[in-house]
């Protein structure tokens, strides 16, 4: 996947540089163009960024202080003609400083570092592929893919599983947020099931396994587009 770029910098011939080899990264895509960063506020709300390329001597607000005022900003490298300004940089938690007039190997260095400060953020984020589940004074590891289906009773919810079954204090409502959207469903007021499982739908019954069970018209049609 491309990561979306905006330029932020008051110097036309230097904005045309970095537009050049933006354009020769193939894992790069330009959103836009800044002459000054209270502009590059406004394309930030209107859209995603992960990187900027952002100048630090700019009129009004500095890229540095543009940087702080951000709540979430995107990754950011700095292209300035100041080196002294590095320092601040990089306590703004800067992925790269690039000085003016820059080359495009010096470039692609600091587009490899984004790639590789990318690649570690998403194995950080990996969405876990198990649940910890706490039954009979015990904690139990359960992948995801060993669930049929959860089944409320009362203040428990007893999880079927390819194994075992499991009852967990707790109600659906606590682990629906727990399970991924993409792999399960919500079929009855007293059933989660696990989509891969199901063998086949007739009805109001749903087959999983060796079991059947029921399905309510309220949950039917999310059912049905999740199925298909």
């Amino acid at each position: 996947m491309q990561l979306k770029c905006l330029i932020v910098d008051d110097e036309p011939l230097s904005q045309d540089v970095i537009v050049e080899f933006v354009e020769a990264c193939p894992e790069l895509v330009l959103t836009g163009v800044c002459n000054n960063a209270l502009d590059a506020g406004k394309k930030l709300a209107e859209e995603k960024t992960d990187i900027l390329f952002l100048d630090i001597n700019m009129p009004k607000l500095s890229g540095i202080g543009f940087v702080k005022s951000l709540k979430k900003p995107p990754m950011i490298v700095f292209v300035t003609a100041y080196p002294e300004f590095a320092v601040d940089g990089f306590e703004v938690d800067a992925v790269d400083y690039l000085l003016k007039p820059v080359s495009f190997e010096r470039f692609r260095a600091s587009v490899n570092r984004i790639l590789d400060r990318r690649l570690v953020k998403n194995e950080h984020q990996k969405a876990p592929e198990h649940i910890m589940l706490r039954a009979s004074k015990k904690d139990y590891r359960v992948d995801f893919d060993e669930i049929l289906f959860l089944e409320a009773q009362g203040d428990y919810v007893k999880f079927i599983t390819t194994k075992e079954s499991l009852m967990v204090h707790g109600t659906l409502k606590d682990f629906i947020s727990q399970l991924p959207s993409e792999k399960f469903e919500r079929i009855h007021k007293s059933y989660v099931i696990s989509l891969s499982k199901v063998v086949y739908l007739e009805g109001n019954r749903l087959k999983i396994s060796d079991y059947k069970l029921p399905v309510s018209l309220n949950f039917r049609e999310q059912l049905m587009q999740k199925l298909k």
